[in-house]
């Protein structure tokens, strides 16, 4: 993976880029890749995961994570419990990352997928502009 992430920030400065100074964020698999780019040591301004996976693989931390963490998370989520999401909040603390943690309640798993029977229309709206203000504070 390191060698994919070294290239990628390779590419993006020859394009006259710096994908240091960008945001990741993702949704479900992609909220837990944002987390696990994180915890790679990849130097990025933010990670944002929107209803990720947090439970941390043997022999990875948050002790190389250069940027700010920012998650969202249904707190009726029944893929991903309330106690996985208070221990990354545990483990951020611990590893001194600067994390903002978001739950809303009554909102499932996959909360943001439209036409399906998990959407939650007020959690999306609301974590959404959260994130949009996020970004507006972080690259003012």
């Amino acid at each position: 993976m390191r060698r994919i992430l070294a290239g990628a920030l390779t590419a993006g400065q020859l394009q006259g880029n710096d994908v240091r100074k960008g945001t990741t964020m993702g949704y479900c698999f992609g909220g837990t890749v944002a987390l696990e780019l994180a915890r790679s040591g990849f130097e990025q301004k933010a990670f944002v995961p929107f209803h990720g996976a947090f439970d941390i693989p043997t022999g990875q931390s948050y002790d190389k994570t250069t940027g700010e963490i920012l998650v969202f998370h249904g707190s009726a989520d029944q893929s991903v419990s309330l106690e996985s999401f208070a221990t990354l909040g545990k483990t951020l603390e611990a590893a001194k990352v600067p994390h903002e943690m978001v739950t809303y309640s009554g909102a499932p798993h996959a909360f943001s997928v439209f036409g399906s029977d998990r959407y939650d229309a007020r959690a999306d709206q609301r974590s959404w502009k959260r994130y949009l203000d996020f970004l507006a504070e972080e690259y003012k």
